[in-house]
C-alpha cells in the first residue's frame, strides 16, 4: 500500500497552500532553522523550502494588491486616520 497523500515524508506543493498555509509554514520553518541543530542537508532544504513559500507569500499578496486596485477602480493611497 503506498503512502498518504502529503504525509509528512511529502510536503503540499507550495503552490497549493494558502496565504495563510504559506506564512504559518514559514515562521515555522524560520524558527526551526533558528533552534534546531540540523545537518547542513537537511538545513538547506528547509532554507529552500521557505524561499519558495516567501515567494509564493508575496506573489499572493501582490495579486491581492492588483485585485483591490482593479475593484476600486484607482491606485491606492496610504491610510490617514487623522
Amino acid at each position: 500500500m503506498s503512502p498518504p497523500k502529503n504525509s509528512p515524508e511529502e510536503p503540499i506543493p507550495v503552490e497549493d497552500l494558502t496565504y495563510e498555509q504559506a506564512f504559518n509554514e514559514l515562521e515555522s520553518i524560520v524558527n526551526d532553522l533558528e533552534t534546531d541543530e540540523r545537518p547542513l542537508e537537511d538545513a538547506l532544504a528547509l532554507f529552500e523550502r521557505g524561499q519558495a513559500l516567501a515567494r509564493h507569500c508575496v506573489q499572493m499578496l501582490e495579486d491581492a494588491e492588483l485585485k483591490v486596485q482593479e475593484l476600486t477602480g484607482e491606485d491606492l493611497v496610504d491610510f490617514d486616520p487623522s
